[in-house]
């Protein structure tokens, strides 16, 4: 059998110790694990981030993959820790919401408050349970595989729509949910909420705040220097950019920022 992979994502940055000392509490339990950095660059405290990020990613994984995820502004109070089991995949994560885009993807799942101590590291930190809960009960997780051990089944686990485009004067009013780090603005607009033969026009009317853009391409090339156009991302997004540049920059906008769709 492969080793086991466990994969991170994180708001910690890479500047401190944190991402390695998480590595080490598992390697320490499991030596035989692969681990995998998904990211460590969530936006500090940002659940929606953290949310967009692990549900990206995750479908990429082999079967039996366990994924541990800590955007915890809560840490140290009276959330849960959680341990979800997917279709064939395992999140570890603080019950704030984080693994919502998770649930919207997963047809069935079962969620289970993470007790059974003996997992954890001791003494547990009030401000690291990075390392001294998710962390080593990721390690345990991949030698025994019984989830069953670590936890009672829970239902009112915590979780957050989505935000989702709405109709407004034959208009739908969406908002652009985060900017990459090429500075593309990535909005909430699915592919499926583009007006039928949209894509192979080329050409769209769209307002994001003050700005109009008109094109509608399938490749950064296709745009001309500075100019900001639509495209759909690989996450399956609308998003703005701009050919060897950023659309944030270029257009002065940023996350939150409005975004109307003319669907005529």
């Amino acid at each position: 059998m492969a080793n086991p992979i466990i994969t991170l994502t994180t708001d910690y940055g890479t500047n401190d110790h944190l991402v390695g000392v998480l590595k080490g509490v598992i390697l320490k339990i499991n030596p035989e694990v692969q681990i995998v950095d998904i990211t460590h660059g969530v936006t500090p405290f940002d659940l929606l981030d953290g949310a967009l990020a692990i549900a990206n990613a995750y479908p990429y994984f082999p079967p039996r993959t366990i994924h541990v995820i800590v955007v915890d502004p809560g840490v140290g109070t009276e959330r849960r820790p959680i341990l979800v089991s997917g279709q064939n995949q395992y999140f570890i994560a603080p019950d704030n919401g984080v693994l919502s885009a998770v649930y919207e993807k997963e047809q069935n799942f079962i969620v289970r408050h993470l007790t059974a101590e003996h997992y954890f590291l001791h003494p547990v930190s009030k401000t690291f349970h990075g390392r001294d809960v998710f962390a080593a009960v990721a390690g345990w997780l991949s030698k025994n595989w019984q989830p069953g051990s670590m936890g009672e089944e829970i239902t009112d686990f915590k979780r957050f729509g989505l935000p989702r485009p709405k109709e407004a004067d034959g208009m739908l009013k969406g908002v652009v949910l985060k900017v990459d780090s090429f500075g593309n603005l990535i909005t909430n607009f699915r592919a499926e909420d583009l007006p039928a033969g949209i894509l192979e026009k080329g050409e769209i009317k769209l307002q994001v705040g003050n700005h109009a853009i008109g094109k509608l391409l399938p490749t950064f090339a296709g745009g001309n220097a500075g100019e900001a156009f639509a495209f759909v991302g690989s996450s399956g997004l609308l998003e703005i950019g701009v050919n060897k540049g950023s659309a944030a920059k270029t257009l002065g906008l940023g996350r939150g920022t409005p975004v109307l769709l003319n669907k005529g």
